[in-house]
């Protein structure tokens, strides 16, 4: 009966002064929106990172760090200390215990994007997300020597379609002044977005990585020894060198020993790494950042929370005549101390509710276009253990920030001296 009482009274308090506290729910909303909104995007980002490749066993390259062998080759992030021989490739493919190779040739950049010079085995075996494989969304994967696929950020940055001819330029900056003038490009084929660096590169094959260099020498075209797209039909251009390779084991298990030795390769100096491995190393190096965030955010509800006090203990001044009513018809201390608490709960869990609202109207509505414009995927998904833990921490900080108003409204109805005999 009590605890009915109270929840009335208390709704109807709540109703009664609802334009002030409206205000402080909104900016309590907009604070837990932003707390949960940084940690379900740090939970998102961390799964984008982790998945932007799998079932990638191993990476092999020129000898070098592990974050660095990643970097280049997955995340198209700086440069190569050296390529690995096409032979070496050969004895790769030798090697019983792999199952499928994914040779990677980079150098060149279109525009500010990464050219990626690889074979079929890209599109048939690469993986990305919970083991996804590429699609197209238009068009068909390159079969000829001056046909490109394009990543779905290039095309849609780019405005580029089927059958539109592109000029590929030699280094890897935005900008450069030595293009690759006499082999024009054919786009057959765009994947279809998939939130990862793919989705901002460039692919040819090897044979076309090879052309466009015919003739090159430090960077330079030597005018008259450029091969042509006719000139390029009858030439070999199997390549001498690719710069990575992408493996996939037949067992698993295997994955270490493999590892041990190939870095340990007599041919030529190498470096093999797990994926997941340097996902991990990178995500670490990166969490202090992303730490730092959620503490500010976390600071922002705090403040909320306080000013939620200041606000109860400004409207208690006004509330000295409601006190002294229900002091008079018999209320106890207790009672008029519960309904702060009472209200507070209810503003913190309004709050609550409205974030987890906004926060999936807002995924709903934004998440496609975050995909297409920017590469970032979000989902709507289950909350995690943390993000629930950190949305319940609202109403369990409100209640204990209420006991400040509720005990200050405990104290002034107890020296009105109304009420029942032993009341508390």
């Amino acid at each position: 009966m009590k605890a009915r009482l109270a929840l009335s009274l208390a709704s109807a308090s709540l109703w009664h002064r609802r334009k002030v506290l409206a205000l402080v729910c909104l900016t309590l909303t907009l604070s837990v929106t932003l707390l949960l909104g940084i940690q379900y995007l740090r939970t998102e980002v961390k799964q984008s990172f982790t998945s932007t490749i799998s079932d990638t066993d191993l990476i092999i390259g020129a000898r070098s760090g592990q974050l660095n062998l990643l970097m280049y080759t997955v995340f198209h992030i700086g440069d190569a200390t050296n390529n690995i021989r096409w032979s070496t490739f050969q004895d790769l493919k030798q090697d019983a215990r792999i199952d499928w190779l994914i040779p990677i040739s980079l150098g060149d950049s279109y525009k500010g994007f990464r050219v990626v010079g690889t074979d079929k085995g890209f599109a048939e075996h690469f993986r990305f997300g919970r083991g996804q494989p590429l699609n197209l969304a238009a068009g068909h994967w390159f079969d000829g020597i001056f046909d490109v696929v394009l990543g779905a950020g290039v095309a849609r940055t780019l405005t580029h379609g089927l059958g539109d001819k592109i000029i590929l330029s030699h280094g890897g900056g935005r900008t450069s002044f030595s293009n690759h003038k006499d082999t024009p490009f054919t786009v057959t084929g765009i994947l279809e977005a998939t939130g990862t660096p793919v989705d901002q590169a460039v692919y040819i094959s090897l044979q076309g990585m090879e052309a466009i260099h015919v003739g090159w020498e430090s960077g330079i075209a030597i005018p008259g020894r450029t091969l042509t797209p006719e000139k390029a039909q009858n030439r070999d251009l199997t390549p001498k060198t690719i710069t990575a390779v992408f493996a996939g084991l037949d067992r698993k298990i295997l994955t270490f020993r493999v590892q041990r030795d190939l870095n340990q390769y007599a041919g030529e100096p190498l470096s093999a790494m797990l994926p997941g491995v340097a996902l991990s190393e990178l995500w670490r190096l990166m969490s202090q950042f992303e730490q730092a965030l959620l503490g500010i955010t976390g600071f922002v509800v705090v403040t909320s929370l306080i000013g939620l006090i200041a606000v109860l203990l400004t409207l208690q001044t006004q509330r000295a005549h409601e006190i002294a009513i229900l002091r008079a018809t018999g209320a106890s201390p207790g009672l008029i101390a519960s309904l702060y608490l009472i209200e507070c709960l209810a503003l913190a869990l309004g709050a609550c509710v409205i974030s987890l609202a906004l926060g999936a109207l807002a995924i709903s509505m934004f998440g496609p276009w975050l995909l297409t414009n920017y590469g970032i995927q979000l989902q709507l998904r289950p909350l995690t253990f943390e993000e629930w833990s950190l949305l319940i921490s609202v109403p369990l900080a409100a209640l204990l920030v209420a006991l400040i108003p509720a005990f200050s409204a405990w104290r002034q109805s107890r020296s009105q001296g109304f009420g029942s005999p032993g009341e508390t």
